[in-house]
């Protein structure tokens, strides 16, 4: 069976999406509505912009959103999915995907989201950093003993987790993790917190801007990060959603747990390509990944 996968931040890329644009009338049509909901050219800086304009929060997650479900709904001759799921702002794109939210509905919330972050890591600034080399149960009894807030935030694969927190937290932690014999521990270029109580104002916000969204039944499985689990149902889908900001990600145990319920062939869908194949070989290498 086959599941479809979206990836989150960090699949940006310079010229992103001008090939879809040419592609097709339909592609042109989906880029200038998405300009239209958002009320400003989001198509010229992701055609146009440099790297740096790209990682703003607030142009990244929105162009990233836009090129995956725009990649999704203009392929032709796709296989309907089994499941579909999304790693962070991913999640979104696979929603769309599985039918809950329409293209615009889902742009608005994935607007909101970025304006919500980006004002919550200016009020309180705040760090991330990838651990590698060590079992996930270390480090999570080592952020437990630090007494700053940092958490385990994103589960990518085996061997390799993300800790998010506070500037002080965040250090602690990476130091303490060097010392119980992780093999590197590397801060990321990341404008916050994400993923942490830290995001618990942007959650505040996103809540009441999700629960005003109108959410259909998944025409299949989506698996949440929140708990790695599937459902259809549009009340729990929405409920997992708003707590997403302040969860872990979940993306080991949603590849597992979607290889154990019989999905082997997995295609990841929009962005610079790689990322997510790369990390669903690390958890399971008998998975057969494509890229569309």
């Amino acid at each position: 069976m086959k599941a479809y996968v979206f990836p989150g931040q960090g699949a940006q890329f310079s010229g992103m999406g001008l090939d879809l644009f040419n592609l097709s009338a339909a592609a042109k049509t989906l880029f200038e509505q998405a300009d239209d909901v958002l009320g400003y050219s989001l198509s010229r800086v992701m055609f146009e912009g440099s790297e740096e304009e790209l990682r703003q929060t607030k142009i990244t997650q929105p162009a990233i959103f836009v090129h995956s479900a725009i990649t999704y709904l203009v392929a032709e001759g796709l296989e309907p999915p089994a499941a579909v799921a999304g790693h962070s702002l991913g999640e979104f794109s696979a929603l769309v995907a599985a039918g809950v939210l329409d293209f615009p509905a889902a742009l608005r919330l994935v607007a909101e989201r970025a304006l919500a972050m980006q004002e919550a890591t200016e009020a309180v600034p705040g760090t991330m950093a990838a651990v590698l080399g060590l079992d996930d149960e270390v480090i999570e009894q080592a952020c437990a003993s630090i007494d700053e807030v940092v958490v385990p935030a994103n589960y990518n694969t085996n061997g390799q987790l993300v800790i998010s927190g506070s500037v002080k937290g965040v250090e602690k932690a990476s130091k303490l993790l060097n010392d119980l014999g992780a093999r590197r521990v590397l801060p990321l270029a990341v404008g916050g917190a994400f993923h942490s109580p830290l995001m618990q104002p942007a959650q505040d916000r996103l809540r009441e801007a999700i629960e005003a969204t109108f959410f259909r039944p998944a025409s299949c499985d989506i698996y949440q990060n929140t708990d790695a689990q599937p459902s259809v149902d549009p009340e729990v889908i929405q409920a997992k959603l708003i707590a997403q900001l302040t969860s872990p990600v979940r993306w080991t145990q949603t590849v597992q747990n979607m290889h154990s319920a019989g999905l082997t062939e997995f295609v990841e869908v929009g962005g610079k390509g790689g990322i997510l194949s790369g990390l669903i070989k690390k958890v399971d290498r008998s998975l057969n990944v494509a890229q569309l």
